[in-house]
């Protein structure tokens, strides 16, 4: 895992699902294939930068269109 910045937003995988607009397993699928990568943990749950999410969400938009 890299460091994080202060102050960025730390979101669960299931909020991060709703941020972008897709499945929880979909965050899962990311992740399994590299395109996103956990930014932390709290407790059993996988935290991910916001900003990574929705680089990851434009990424994948980007090669459906």
């Amino acid at each position: 895992m890299t460091a994080v910045p202060y102050g960025a937003a730390m979101i669960t995988g299931d909020l991060a699902a709703t941020e972008a607009g897709v499945a929880p397993a979909t965050i899962r699928k990311w992740v399994q294939l590299g395109r996103l990568a956990p930014a932390g943990k709290r407790g059993r749950a996988q935290l991910y930068r916001l900003e990574d999410v929705f680089a990851a969400e434009r990424a994948v938009r980007g090669r459906l269109h």
